[in-house]
């Protein structure tokens, strides 16, 4: 397997929690291919961890649908399953609409400055078509509603269910597609700023729905110009 480049874990960060976002990244942004096969040796020198925090981040990976194993064969990146990515997509959806609506009633104006500047970077990375730093605004931009919204059960909901959805952003977010997301963003600020919770909550998932398209299909590597 290709080990990602650039130093692995601190000698102070052994955790699996560590270790299992620092994989989910490697397969979400691509580094880590659909069928690649994972080996814990490889693993374990990147990490710079021993195979139990990187077993541990494995099976949390699986959990998720983004890791295959079959035991004492195999353990591999899974191939997009867009059944899984429908679950998912509703799922995630979903819980942004409940985050706005728990977090608006007393969203600061401070947060929502934070919200349009994320935006601010997000329509210039999608200028350049930088699809890392696209992807990075959107979730700053998301965020601000997730952490206002205290609540926990949320946001571990969407831990398990947000990387499943990534690899179709990145779709989205090279394509034309992805710049209507800035409008839908300065829509969702408006209404936060309005105080309008309904509307909000209803522009936030109308956000989530532009990735539909990419559903539509078995095969979402096709759907690009559609995203």
């Amino acid at each position: 397997m290709p080990v990602p480049r650039g130093p692995g874990l601190a000698p102070r960060s052994l955790l699996r929690d560590e270790a299992y976002r620092a994989i989910r990244d490697a397969i979400v942004g691509g580094t880590l291919a659909p069928g690649e096969r994972l080996n814990d040796s490889d693993l374990v020198e990147w990490l710079g961890v021993s195979r139990t925090p990187v077993r541990e981040a494995l099976a949390r990976l699986e959990q998720a649908g983004l890791v295959q194993t079959k035991p004492g064969r195999y353990t591999m990146v899974s191939p997009l399953d867009v059944r899984a990515a429908r679950n998912a997509h509703s799922v995630t959806a979903a819980m942004h609409e409940l985050a706005v609506r728990e977090a608006l009633p007393n969203l600061s104006t401070d947060e929502i400055d934070v919200m349009r500047e994320a935006n601010a970077r997000f329509a210039e990375a999608l200028r350049r078509n930088d699809v890392d730093a696209a992807i990075a605004a959107d979730d700053d931009f998301h965020a601000v509603a997730v952490q206002a919204s205290a609540n926990q059960a949320l946001r571990d909901v969407l831990e398990q269910f947000t990387p499943v959805l990534r690899r179709l952003e990145r779709m989205r977010f090279s394509s034309l597609g992805g710049r209507e997301s800035v409008a839908q963003h300065d829509r969702i600020i408006a209404l936060c700023e309005a105080g309008d919770v309904g509307g909000a909550a209803a522009a936030t998932r109308a956000n989530w729905e532009t990735l539909a398209p990419l559903l539509d299909t078995d095969d979402p590597g096709h759907s690009r110009s559609t995203g």
